[in-house]
């Protein structure tokens, strides 16, 4: 902000010749200035509002991305053999409900598109769909029984129930 104010008072600088500015205009410049300065942006120029670091990540984030990628390997497996339907819907209802818990559960919502997994089934027959299927889960059960240990309490009962149902899933899978 440039102060050009013309002052009535018809006095002249030394070195310019131009009107000088009294001590009381020079003063109440300063003082809309500071007021204005400080309140502008404290009211409407986004001081407070401004681009705040996005939050951590939360140590649950990839159990719940793992549980999404795990019920997109059982639907995979569905595609590639409609037969083992009956057997591997519940499983992958569980990882995709047991997903939604955990994100419920650190308060963010799960990313778009999450459920639209792009797993891709392991080649072979339904022996090798299932040990691929089997592996999974075993190191998903790992994972879980790890985050439930490390986890507060109030966090463990979940992770408990996920690590348990994903023991069971290798059971039901062999």
């Amino acid at each position: 902000m440039v102060l050009t104010c013309p002052v009535a008072t018809g006095r002249r600088t030394a070195n310019s010749g131009e009107s000088g500015r009294t001590r009381r205009t020079v003063l109440r410049a300063g003082a809309l200035l500071a007021a204005g300065g400080s309140t502008g942006p404290l009211t409407g120029c986004d001081l407070f509002d401004g681009d705040e670091p996005p939050p951590p990540p939360d140590p649950l984030e990839p159990l719940a991305g793992e549980s999404r990628e795990l019920a997109a390997r059982h639907r995979a497996a569905i595609a590639a053999d409609p037969g083992l339907a009956d057997r591997l819907t519940p499983i992958a209802e569980a990882h995709a409900a047991h997903a939604d818990e955990i994100h419920r559960l650190i308060g963010r919502p799960a990313p778009s598109g999450a459920a639209t997994g792009g797993a891709t089934p392991t080649p072979g027959g339904r022996a090798a769909l299932l040990a691929a299927l089997r592996e999974a889960e075993q190191r998903g059960r790992q994972s879980a029984a790890k985050a439930c240990a490390e986890a507060p309490g109030e966090r463990a009962a979940l992770l408990g129930s996920v690590a348990a149902a994903r023991a069971t899933h290798v059971e039901a899978l062999t």
